[in-house]
């Protein structure tokens, strides 16, 4: 996420150069010892700018490596979290397009089509597994972007506290979550940790809904999604959302952790990390590293959300949300295309995303890190299928509103019928770029 994922605040600007000094994508020469005696190369600097802080350190650790490939190649890194969008928007219309730079996908893969190099005969989407190259693609199947991780969006759990009150197995209908919450405050264990004070956690519950609400309709959640942004859909219509979803809300609410419009992602993931609630709501695979810090001895489970009284509607969801661009019209784009395709198919870029980023990679034949949530992720997959990421069917302009619309909700400043009449009033102005 990723600029979603964690909470920081003012921005973090790294340069990592190969070469002392500033330089700019004109470069100068450098000379380079070779066997058949001095081969000339021209410097070139990659300017990338990303939301993604949390990727800080992995980053600097493919730049570092890159050095000993292409050594001519100074590469930039820019990273702010704080009024990213923006930032990247005014950037883009004063002409000063980064090299590279970070978007969310889905929708947004079309909204910066125009600022976008086609990737698609490129290694490294041919390297891509096929639910990411599809979350990568425009309308009309140009690759246009890659992600830096692959993607995991499920409910977590602590395994011991749903031991310690006798829940035998992650509940997976209403019913069974609801005799969690029982038995787990039975045992003064609170239910949920939440982090509702940042807009991104909502769209991470909500799209587990949206997913169920499209198969009750029997149609793909793509389309329910575009029925809405259309105006043709109201939530009215489908229980689940209408329902089930405002319901769930109200009971992590009722049997969360105080002030959830105070807690931030910090402030969950150490609440959950801590022991203090069983289970953790709108985040996904990202949070591990952090949770562990705090607790390394902490058993952790993933589950879909129970979205109904359906078991089978309680699916994880996977695929990638963010992408990385390469500005079609920059002077290093071929450079900056080669950088990319080395770190998708060498041996050390396989190795990258699972042991340095300690992500789920988004490339075929990669190991997965070793951690907790990717590996049940794995298990988990072969005998049950992923939930579409239908957050990528909406823009982040509509999330974003989404988010602040719920907050509402839960402080008492909106009943759920307005809340429902702003959130389809959102859609339709928001959901997309056209």
């Amino acid at each position: 996420m990723l600029k979603k994922m964690m909470a920081l605040s003012g921005s973090l600007l790294l340069t990592v150069g190969l070469l002392s000094g500033c330089g700019s994508s004109g470069g100068t020469d450098a000379s380079k010892e070779s066997a058949g005696g001095k081969e000339d190369l021209k410097t070139v600097t990659i300017n990338m700018f990303t939301a993604s802080p949390e990727y800080t350190d992995a980053f600097n650790a493919y730049i570092e490596e890159y050095k000993k490939v292409k050594p001519n190649v100074k590469i930039n890194l820019e990273i702010m979290q704080a009024d990213y969008n923006t930032i990247l928007k005014s950037k883009i219309a004063s002409g000063s397009t980064p090299d590279v730079f970070q978007t969310t996908a889905g929708g947004d893969i079309d909204t910066y089509a125009d600022y976008s190099a086609d990737l698609t005969n490129e290694p490294l989407a041919a390297a891509m597994t096929d639910a990411v190259r599809a979350n990568m693609s425009s309308s009309d199947g140009k690759v246009l972007g890659f992600p830096v991780k692959g993607n995991l969006f499920t409910l977590i759990y602590n395994k011991d506290l749903l031991t310690k009150a006798g829940v035998t197995s992650p509940p997976k209908t209403i019913a069974e979550m609801q005799d969690a919450v029982t038995k787990l405050e039975a045992k003064g264990i609170t239910p949920f940790a939440n982090a509702y004070k940042e807009w991104w956690v909502w769209k991470h519950i909500f799209q587990h809904y949206v997913d169920a609400a499209a198969q009750d309709a029997g149609v793909e959640p793509k389309q329910l999604v575009s029925d809405f942004i259309a105006g043709k859909a109201k939530i009215k219509d489908y229980p689940v959302l209408y329902n089930n979803f405002f319901n769930f809300i109200d009971l992590t609410v009722k049997h969360g952790t105080d002030k959830p419009l105070e807690r931030d992602s910090n402030a969950e993931v150490s609440d959950f990390a801590s022991g203090k609630a069983a289970f953790m709501t709108g985040k996904g695979a990202w949070d591990e590293e952090a949770i562990k810090k705090i607790n390394p001895d902490l058993k952790i489970g993933i589950m879909g959300y129970p979205v109904s009284d359906k078991a089978d509607q309680s699916v994880i969801i996977t695929g990638a949300d963010q992408a990385l661009r390469i500005n079609k019209d920059s002077e290093v784009s071929k450079e900056t295309i080669e950088f990319f395709n080395w770190l998708y198919t060498s041996e050390y870029g396989k190795n990258w995303f699972s042991q340095v980023a300690k992500v789920i990679p988004p490339i075929k034949d990669a190991p997965l890190p070793d951690l907790e949530m990717p590996k049940e992720m794995e298990s988990i997959l072969k005998t049950s299928k992923s939930g579409d990421l239908s957050v990528n069917y909406s823009l982040d302009t509509f999330h974003q509103k989404f988010g602040e619309l719920m907050q509402a909700y839960i402080s008492g400043n909106m009943n759920k019928d307005q809340a429902v009449a702003e959130i389809e009033k959102a859609w339709v102005q928001l959901g997309s770029a056209q």
